[in-house]
């Protein structure tokens, strides 16, 4: 960057030039220009907060460089608008019922790895507010930065710089590709670190503090960074939610979904064939093999894509990543970085109640399931039943599940860190979600409007608390500040780290409380198999 150009005016000339959701500046709009190692930049404020939107950080990865790493974007002159969110990457969306609980991401075209920018004072602070940089979840199928739920100006309100962003997804991130390419969605996450180390100063952020936070994929992706020698220096926080290191796909099981996935798209297996399909070929191949997969118990074959859940995942290629990151971590690697991470009380079920899929459950299929994950359900099922009186299978399968896919990795990866005295704090939240009639209870995404501070989503409904938004929005900016979840004013108890106590923070559902190994005989059930 050569220079940081701050500018006060209630120009709306430019701002109507291209349309999106939110297209005009209203008379007497504050407007602040930025200059970057590209070109300047000009967003607007509201309420104290500025936000550049729809930022180029790699070129668009389309024509002849469709399925290949992220190249710099072009630099432009003059000022550039960043009055409004940019494209969005290729994807399927959600389909109802999931689609009334979440949100889609609209506006796809070919320039869509672009970032946007929350700052209380662009360029007025020399650089010192901590950064919080947002990877979206989805399957690493879905999602965008730009969603109404990732806005960030009511955490950069609170003192930090937020960032969000897009990456590929499905084939066009995560396929292992026949020339071995791979992980092109987590190398997309690491140029926009790296516009984030080169640019972020002039937005008024430490580019030495940046925090990386990230829900379900996008909390894989955070963890999953951690182990990845091209991303060491760019960022110095996690926090993850609902997610952790143990869903990747060895490279045997990554070349076979890729096979099968060109096999269902109708094209050869060869890098030129994949990246000249349609993307909607792909992705209605993908949608394809998730179906074949829902069914799969075969994880010899499959690894962490039965169940179809989420088919493409992160690959251990051996060269963008050298190992399981779970295994790194285990090992030793990421420990000067300071991790907070947590899960929902009944994350799955999300992908039960709405689709009707809870009442559906049975005895023998909740005992196979168990089984196939290689735990004996005659010890299991009266653990999980002993906790849950009255339940049925289908709430039994929940609890399973949630601790398979979720707070068993979590717990691991705490208990790895503790080895090596990195600094690691653990949450559980409880609040239970109205939706549905209360059904659907403390599930997956629920906590994600609590961080950001929207409380406006079908999920959190009309009444939620906003002052366990306000505590969650303060810890998770403290961790960013200093890496220690916590509030200056009281409004949550002395929070310890994980350590040989197994120190829980619970969030909702009550007041905050530190429990101490919380279901501690349903963790044991998973010992030296999760």
């Amino acid at each position: 960057m050569d220079h940081v150009n701050t500018t006060n005016t209630n120009d709306t000339n430019n701002a109507n030039n291209t349309a999106s959701t939110d297209s005009t500046v209203d008379t007497g709009t504050t407007t602040n220009a930025v200059t970057t190692t590209h070109g300047t930049l000009l967003g607007r404020e509201r309420d104290g907060v500025t936000a550049f939107l729809g930022i180029p950080y790699a070129a668009p990865p389309f024509g002849p460089r469709r399925m290949r790493p992220p190249r710099p974007p072009e630099p432009w002159t003059g000022v550039r608008e960043a009055l409004e969110y940019g494209r969005t990457v290729p994807q399927p969306g959600y389909r109802p019922p999931l689609s009334d609980l979440l949100p889609n991401a609209g506006n796809p075209g070919e320039d869509c790895l672009n970032l946007n920018v929350w700052t209380p004072a662009p360029g007025r602070t020399g650089g010192r507010l901590p950064v919080m940089v947002w990877i979206h979840g989805g399957a690493f199928r879905n999602g965008a930065g730009s969603l109404p739920l990732y806005d960030g100006a009511r955490l950069a309100a609170g003192g930090t710089v937020c960032v969000t962003l897009n990456y590929r997804l499905g084939a066009e991130g995560f396929l292992l590709l026949p020339d071995g390419t791979a992980n092109l969605g987590l190398l997309d996450v690491v140029a926009a670190l790296e516009w984030v180390r080169d640019n972020i100063a002039a937005f008024g952020g430490d580019p030495d503090r940046v925090t990386l936070f990230g829900e379900s994929a996008g909390a894989m992706a955070a963890v999953t960074l951690m182990a990845m020698d091209r991303a060491r220096g760019l960022f110095h926080r996690v926090v993850a939610q609902s997610g952790a290191g143990h869903h990747t796909h060895p490279v045997d099981v990554a070349r076979r979904i890729t096979e099968r996935l060109a096999a269902l798209a109708g094209v050869e297996h060869t890098v030129e064939a994949l990246a000249a399909a349609p993307p909607k070929r792909l992705i209605a191949a993908n949608n394809a093999l998730a179906m074949e997969l829902a069914g799969a118990e075969d994880r010899k074959t499959w690894g962490e894509a039965v169940g179809g859940i989420a088919t493409l995942l992160p690959v251990v290629d051996g060269v963008t990543l050298p190992a399981r990151p779970s295994d790194a971590l285990a090992a030793g690697a990421g420990a000067g970085i300071d991790l907070l991470i947590g899960t929902n009380a009944e994350e799955f079920r999300f992908f039960l109640v709405p689709v009707g899929r809870h009442h559906r459950v049975t005895e023998d299929s909740l005992r196979r399931t168990l089984t196939a994950y290689g735990v004996d359900p005659e010890t299991a099922l009266p653990v999980y039943r002993a906790a849950r009186p009255g339940a049925v299978p289908g709430d039994l399968l929940s609890a399973v599940m949630t601790d398979q896919i979720y707070r068993i990795p979590a717990l691991r990866l705490a208990e790895a860190r503790a080895a090596y005295r990195a600094a690691t704090y653990v949450y559980e939240f409880a609040w239970p979600s109205p939706a549905l009639d209360g059904r659907i209870g403390a599930c997956h995404t629920l906590e994600i409007g609590f961080v950001f501070g929207r409380l406006d989503s079908p999920l959190t409904g009309d009444d939620a608390p906003a002052a366990l938004s306000d505590r969650m929005r303060g810890a998770w900016t403290a961790f960013a500040r200093d890496g220690r979840p916590g509030t200056a004013d009281g409004r949550l108890p002395d929070w310890p780290a994980y350590g040989t106590r197994r120190a829980v923070m619970r969030l909702g559902g009550g007041p905050p409380t530190v429990r101490q190994d919380p279901a501690r005989q349903e963790r044991l059930l998973w010992e030296g198999v999760r």
